[in-house]
């Protein structure tokens, strides 16, 4: 057979189109370009994190190799660091993570939404329910409930070792809850875990009826949480919103954050005085609706007095026990005949109404961003810890200076 040389420039063309339409993953990613180890930040005993290396795991058809960007130090990370309440030393903490797939199991194709997922792609994590208990199985849109729910950063240690978004990675289980957000920058991303709390107890509060444009809406304790759930009532429209506080400085963020308000308890001598504080900022009345977002049990004991007859109120703040609180059943209940719920953590659906409201925050203004106020890299956890204990800055973040 005879071949021309208009036959090889069409064979050299056709080669070299088809080598230019491979899909880019199949040559960006391999396992090669893998490390065959990592680091990850342990907690080895109460107030100490030390830095280990462990081998990364092979993963399994159900799971996905990702590689951490980085992570918001909880709460919740302080309560175990400092005592260790969950029994669950050692282990890898952090569950405010985010960062990008580098290896996928090939039953993994959507994540939670359904969204098609790929090498390459950024995601964040929810909960891990257990699918069996009564919850799960008769109440499905409870899942924050599960008697035996899951989250990464509070597994206790094992083979896989990496556990929790302290490290360079992570593994993501079978069973998992998982959402890509390729569309949002980094601090968007290390936000959506904490706003995902609070976006579950504002849609809480929707329950009673009394959260509306014209309320006036009290948030007392403005760390992290009380900040977000501010800023989420400020993008629903409401216009009346008090901050009450005893830092300067995170009062001055409630502020840019939408708040009208602003009410520093540690000018006033007693709670008396504090209330009658709350009332002129209420036309005398008190709040319409109030959240609770301090883990301080006389805080808990207080906002039951801020709120007005008829009034509502969502207690967010305790998500370990730190004591009981005092209230009055006559004055604080039922003589107002106040309605109350509570909030625990959020379901796996309330994620996606969190990624429209921290889009919306940003979109009119609010410097959400800006409340990641210190970073440390996974050298200085320890750091972190302390500082974060101090209630120095705001939000207090790791960044995987590695990635």
């Amino acid at each position: 057979m005879e071949v021309n040389q208009i036959d090889i420039e069409e064979i050299v063309k056709k080669i070299l189109n088809d080598l230019k339409n491979e899909p880019k993953e199949n040559i960006k990613e391999s396992n090669s370009t893998l490390p065959s180890t990592c680091r990850a930040a342990v907690l080895t005993d109460v107030k100490k994190i030390e830095v280990k290396e462990f081998n990364i795991p092979e993963i399994n058809d159900d799971e996905m190799l990702v590689k951490v960007e980085g992570c918001g130090v909880c709460g919740t990370d302080i309560h175990e660091y400092k005592g260790d309440p969950f029994g669950l030393i050692p282990l890898v903490l952090g569950h405010e993570g985010t960062g990008e797939i580098v290896k996928l199991g090939k039953n993994v194709r959507r994540d939670s939404a359904g969204k098609e997922i790929k090498k390459g792609d950024k995601i964040v994590t929810s909960v891990v329910p257990c699918g069996e208990c009564d919850i799960c199985l008769n109440h499905p849109d409870k899942t924050n409930l599960c008697e035996n729910s899951k989250i990464y950063g509070l597994i206790p240690d094992d083979n896989y070792h990496l556990n929790g978004w302290f490290s360079e990675y992570i593994v993501i289980r079978k069973g998992s809850t998982f959402y890509k957000v390729n569309d949002m920058n980094l601090n968007l991303r290390l936000l959506v875990e904490p706003a995902a709390v609070v976006v579950h107890a504002v849609e809480r509060a929707k329950t009673t009826g009394l959260l509306k444009f014209n309320s006036k809406v009290l948030v007392q304790g403005c760390g992290p949480i009380g900040l977000l759930l501010l800023s989420v009532v400020k993008t629903l429209g409401v216009e009346n919103i008090i901050a009450v506080d005893g830092d300067e400085n995170r009062l001055n963020m409630a502020k840019r954050l939408g708040a009208t308000a602003l009410v520093n308890f540690t000018k006033y001598s007693n709670i008396d005085e504090l209330v009658e504080a709350v009332k002129k900022a209420s036309d005398g009345i008190g709040a319409d609706f109030a959240f609770q977002c301090t883990g301080v049990p006389s805080a808990a004991s207080n906002i039951w007095k801020f709120v007005r007859r008829g009034g509502g109120l969502c207690e967010v703040g305790f998500f370990v026990n730190n004591g009981d609180c005092k209230i009055n059943p006559h004055y604080d209940i039922c003589n107002k005949e106040i309605t109350a719920v509570g909030s625990w953590t959020y379901t796996p659906q309330d994620y996606l109404t969190t990624f429209d409201f921290l889009k919306r925050a940003k979109e009119i203004g609010l410097p959400i961003e800006e409340l990641i106020t210190h970073r440390f890299s996974l050298d200085k956890m320890n750091e972190a810890m302390e500082i974060n204990m101090k209630q120095e800055g705001i939000k207090v973040v790791y960044i995987n200076d590695r990635f």
